[in-house]
């Protein structure tokens, strides 16, 4: 073999691994144009296949898969018809929307609690955790190397040891500084851990790409967390931190904790193998409700569509009063970037607030464009200016309010595995809305000047962001 690649074999090798490159090119642009993807995000693939096939064909094999289907095939999908009917109890246009693609109508008698900030979201989700009485399954996307994580893997291990079942599922991408060692407390407890989709897996299959980017704890299949915080410290924490990154989570009980423990049981059972079925178990007396109504709304390969995108479109496009957009990382398809547009054009509230300076530079320099179209529309942009922001709010008019793991990004709306709360009672809303409000307060209006170099550099940056 080693003869082959000697000097006077060299013009044999190389014509024949050109026309190979070449041909696996072929095959993967036929297989890009294949799936349903954004134009920008086809355009933006084709070109770095064409113009650097030696970089763009691995790149592709290895990040490239949208929906993933031979992998996503495996495991079940979360919805598995369509909902014919509307509940009633909402003007039925959004739900016809999402009981398109399976998703479960919006119900009510949940108490759904609005938790603004790390410090209340750590004294919670520990009481959460103390007070289960037969299951703790957590679903997250970082578990942090440091002493948030610590504290809540030793919490979890002493309720294993009492005899409560946990189950921890954490990304293998957005954990991957967590081995073994640091969760053996837990294992030695009896507890079980698995990690979603490891990448050094082969073949890749876009494993890389498609991540589990939820949030999601359920206790006992009564009481439940969403939200955008990680079980870390940037996100959470006994005290008060002002290096703490800005965010919110919500705590349910009622109808819509079901759906989120069907959820953590479909993504468990694809990273284990394990089925948990229904609980068994007799539950206690439920926990006292407020009447909001509410929807679980899952979003990722395991979703036939793209039923949390298309009901943000909708609800922007029909948005009469008020449109408020709270997220770190506001990197839009051309169709949601021009609903925003028109919304800000025909006199709706449009309001985007995002950290001054997020944690990728990338991303910022992505989301220029987006924003100054939106500005020149008439809509408002304010840059919050003392830390991160990393909440992930949307309010509609006053009868909507979207809150969870998704990014207002190609890449949570098209790609990762995501899970949002639909609001539909004022009191959340009202909420919500009150804590969007205080963090525009502090939020600046003026928009980083346009240099040559940097408007070179977001053009750049842009033209391949469906690829971040």
């Amino acid at each position: 073999m080693s003869r082959l690649f000697q000097s006077e074999h060299l013009w044999i090798v190389t014509p024949i691994l050109s026309y190979l490159g070449f041909f696996l090119a072929l095959v993967l642009l036929a297989h890009l144009l294949g799936q349903r993807r954004t134009p920008s995000s086809t355009i933006a693939w084709l070109l770095v296949i064409l113009l650097m096939p030696y970089v763009g064909v691995p790149l592709y094999l290895i990040f490239g898969g949208r929906k993933m289907r031979r992998r996503a095939e495996t495991k079940e999908p979360v919805y598995r018809s369509p909902v014919e009917f509307p509940s009633g109890t909402t003007d039925g246009a959004l739900e016809r929307i999402l009981g398109s693609h399976g998703v479960r109508p919006a119900c009510s008698g949940n108490r759904v609690a609005v938790v603004p900030n790390g410090v209340e979201t750590y004294r919670q989700l520990l009481r959460i955790i103390d007070e289960a009485e037969h299951t703790i399954h957590i679903t997250t996307f970082i578990l942090g190397r440091d002493p948030v994580g610590a504290a809540i893997i030793e919490r979890l291990a002493r309720r294993a040891a009492e005899g409560v079942e946990v189950r921890l599922l954490l990304d293998d991408v957005g954990s991957w500084r967590v081995r073994r060692r640091y969760l053996a407390p837990l294992l030695e407890a009896g507890a079980k851990v698995a990690f979603f989709m490891p990448i050094f897996h082969l073949p890749f299959r876009g494993r890389a790409n498609l991540r589990n980017h939820r949030k999601i704890v359920v206790v006992d299949g009564r009481k439940g967390m969403v939200g955008g915080m990680n079980l870390a410290n940037e996100y959470m924490g006994p005290a008060p931190d002002p290096a703490r990154w800005l965010d919110l989570s919500l705590f349910l009980s009622g109808p819509v904790v079901p759906d989120l423990a069907e959820l953590f049981h479909s993504d468990w059972k694809f990273a284990t193998g394990e089925d948990l079925g229904p609980d068994a178990r007799p539950s206690a007396p439920p926990e006292p409700a407020d009447d909001s109504l509410a929807q679980v709304v899952a979003s990722g390969p395991d979703v036939t569509g793209d039923p949390l995108y298309e009901a943000l479109v909708s609800a922007i496009f029909a948005a009469s009063r008020r449109i408020w957009v709270v997220t770190p990382y506001f990197v839009p398809d051309e169709m949601l970037a021009r609903a925003l547009d028109l919304a800000a054009r025909r006199g709706v509230d449009v309001r985007l607030v995002l950290p001054a300076h997020s944690n990728h530079l990338t991303a910022d320099l992505a989301r220029a464009s987006y924003v100054r179209e939106i500005h020149n529309a008439g809509g408002r942009v304010l840059l919050y200016e003392k830390g991160m922001v990393h909440a992930k709010v949307v309010l509609i008019d006053d009868g909507l309010a979207v809150i969870g793991s998704a990014n207002m990004d190609i890449r949570s709306l098209f790609l990762n595995y995501e899970v949002a709360l639909f609001c539909y009672s004022r009191p959340p809303i009202d909420q919500t809305a009150a804590w969007v409000a205080a963090l525009m307060a502090e939020c600046a209006t003026e928009l980083p000047t346009r240099s040559r170099v940097r408007g070179l550099a977001e053009d750049v940056v842009r033209l391949l962001s469906p690829l971040l």
